[in-house]
């Protein structure tokens, strides 16, 4: 069984620009050489994938970085309780095939093999820690490579499953809280310019998903003909500080001329949330979105941003199951269950 987090990554407060960047992930996709790919594998060589990548240090039962979970022995609720806390994809949840993943145990490393590639590798962190995440995931790859032979093509760079991946192969993504774009009807501009930039926008759960309380992942899309340095510096020292003061921006601007119906926002979604005996999960993280934003801007004292982050991840369905007891269905019983846990939080 999956135990719910207390301490993941992205459930702190702290960090640079952690007023908009709720999170920092570097991920990186790599294939062993000589291998399949997975879709083209079989069931033995997939074996073979996950018994070379166990063998390597990172999983050495004394002191090795990573726990190893076999994602194909958990049921349902566990497996979507590590893609809620952003450890493993859906598309890895729902597969049949044999994979597992390794966790550190502070959950800000995660190496998935046998999802679309062999490995897919991921640092996580709170606020803005591009740098710091890469630094990390460099040391890991090195680590493997020194085990482990990486599909390479000299003109291509590191060869992945997917064309949009070949090339470095790395992935720079942060999560961003976008309230106040929102509010002032910004982010239809925002996401052109994204597209003109060649970044991916999705939502809270990355591809696939949808953009619930005005949380999305920004990530980069191109990867071929360009190396990780100059990726992460475009990213970090230019793109990411631009949308961040654009979102700051508009919060200024509701400050300035809007304060009584951004304060209204604030103060009613606290006051559902307060005294709410049913909530669905999206309507709650709606609600949790506007007062994260209340907080940050100093509308409201309590509660305090690490309490919304644990929030944002334990009303999500699979958590409210595992703390609560509550059905996985979304359903009067569990309904009753998440916004019985939101109060004892904002003291309803």
């Amino acid at each position: 069984m999956v135990r719910p987090s207390e301490n993941g990554p992205w459930l702190g407060e702290s960090g640079q620009d952690s007023d908009v960047v709720v999170s920092t992930r570097v991920r990186l996709a790599r294939n062993i050489d000589g291998v399949p790919f997975v879709n083209k594998a079989t069931d033995a060589d997939r074996n073979e994938i996950v018994g070379m990548v166990r063998r390597t240090p990172l999983f050495a039962a004394d002191a090795g970085e990573l726990d190893w979970v076999e994602v194909d022995e958990l049921d349902g609720c566990d497996r979507r309780k590590l893609v809620e806390r952003h450890l493993i994809s859906r598309q890895f949840a729902d597969s049949e095939a044999s994979r597992g993943v390794g966790i550190s145990r502070d959950e800000s490393l995660s190496v998935m093999v046998n999802e679309e590639d062999h490995l897919r590798i991921q640092t996580l962190g709170t606020g803005l820690m591009l740098h710091e995440a890469h630094d990390r995931i460099a040391t890991i790859n090195r680590e493997l490579e020194s085990h482990l032979d990486f599909a390479f093509n000299p003109r291509w760079g590191f060869l992945t499953a997917c064309p949009t991946n070949v090339g470095c192969g790395v992935r720079f993504s942060v999560m961003l809280h976008l309230p106040g774009l929102r509010i002032t009807e910004e982010l239809d501009r925002v996401r052109r310019a994204a597209k003109d930039l060649n970044l991916a926008v999705r939502g809270f759960h990355g591809e696939g998903s949808e953009s619930t309380g005005d949380f999305f992942q920004i990530s980069n899309q191109v990867t071929l003909g360009v190396s990780e340095q100059d990726l992460l510096e475009t990213f970090a020292g230019d793109i990411v500080p631009r949308l961040v003061d654009y979102e700051r921006s508009a919060r200024q601007l509701l400050l300035d001329k809007r304060i009584r119906n951004l304060e209204d926002r604030v103060h009613r979604a606290h006051g559902i949330l307060a005294s709410a005996r049913m909530l669905e999960a999206n309507e709650t993280i709606n609600l949790l979105s506007r007062v994260r934003l209340g907080v940050s801007l100093g509308i409201l004292k309590t509660p305090s941003v690490r309490e919304v982050h644990r929030l944002l991840l334990h009303v999500q369905p699979a958590h409210v199951s595992a703390i609560t007891n509550a059905p996985l269905e979304d359903n009067e019983a569990s309904r009753v269950a998440r916004a019985g846990m939101v109060r004892g939080i904002f003291g309803g």
